[in-house]
């Protein structure tokens, strides 16, 4: 109730004292975990605080148009917030959103044990991506040589398109809601983020220190916002599920729910989280 009224009060001030603030551009994409921003938009949330949403077919188109300053915020992964972070000094994170639990995964139209075998694997992923380090945890955790792998770059949309066969040894870098329409076809998962040994990734909304100066009761406001969404979304799933489903590719509700499974919300992070991620340069005195 407090928050509420902290939020109701935030909005009001920035709009009775800067009617004219430039919008802010937020770079994103179709990922489970972005979904209170889906929500916060098209309940209206972000529009109060004039933000709006860039939605690109993979994280690494994202991270390109915040790179050329098309836009002021950018959603994505600890491997994208680093690959910026070596272009442009002052990016930072600022908002937690998720933890992948289960969320990216590698599919395979053959078993592990097939492929633990085989002398000639195509791999299809997002190179400058989360997907690159996926990767190479699959191939360090099953002992795999990756001189047997041919690498081929795509963005996700393109990879929702692979068309099974068992012709040859695939293995594809994928996440959801994208990995729906792959299994559909045959494709099987081999490995995820769902188990507690594997790959840490999060999400996170990122950008410049001068961007949080300029906009820090506004950028205070959309943390709230993403708590009131994140919690409006968990009470009324068909609710968030029928307002949000066409910028997830129209997943059905029992696709929905089973995706909001697959993450764990991490906008109010433990101090114990918060210590575990400073590893992976998440400095806390950044986070709103």
């Amino acid at each position: 109730m407090i928050k509420s009224l902290f939020l109701f009060l935030t909005l009001f001030l920035l709009a009775c004292s800067s009617p004219k603030e430039e919008p802010l551009l937020l770079s994103t994409n179709q990922w489970i975990g972005y979904s209170p921003l889906f929500y916060a938009q098209e309940k209206g949330y972000l529009d109060e605080l004039n933000i709006k949403l860039s939605n690109s077919v993979s994280l690494g188109e994202a991270s390109n148009i915040f790179l050329i300053s098309k836009a002021q915020l950018v959603t994505g992964t600890q491997h994208e917030y680093n690959l910026l972070k070596n272009e442009m000094n002052s990016i930072i994170p600022i908002i937690l959103l998720s933890r992948s639990n289960g969320g990216d995964m590698i599919l395979s139209n053959q078993s592990l044990e097939a492929i633990k075998k085989s002398k000639n694997i195509t791999v299809y992923l997002e190179v400058d991506s989360i997907n690159k380090e996926m990767i190479e945890d699959f191939i360090k955790t099953y002992n795999l040589d990756s001189k047997y792998m041919h690498f081929i770059n795509k963005d996700q949309a393109k990879i929702q398109n692979i068309k099974f066969t068992n012709l040859k040894d695939i293995l594809i870098v994928t996440y959801i809601p994208n990995n729906l329409v792959l299994e559909k076809r045959g494709f099987k998962e081999l490995a995820s983020t769902n188990k507690p040994d594997t790959l840490l990734v999060i999400d996170s909304i990122c950008t410049s220190k001068e961007i949080l100066e300029q906009n820090k009761m506004r950028l205070e406001a959309l943390k709230l916002v993403i708590d009131k969404s994140i919690q409006e979304i968990m009470n009324d799933k068909v609710r968030a599920h029928e307002l949000i489903k066409k910028e997830l590719g129209n997943l059905s509700y029992e696709e929905f729910s089973n995706a909001l499974e697959t993450i764990k919300w991490i906008n109010k992070p433990s101090q114990e989280f918060l210590q575990k991620i400073d590893s992976i340069g998440y400095k806390r005195e950044n986070l709103l």
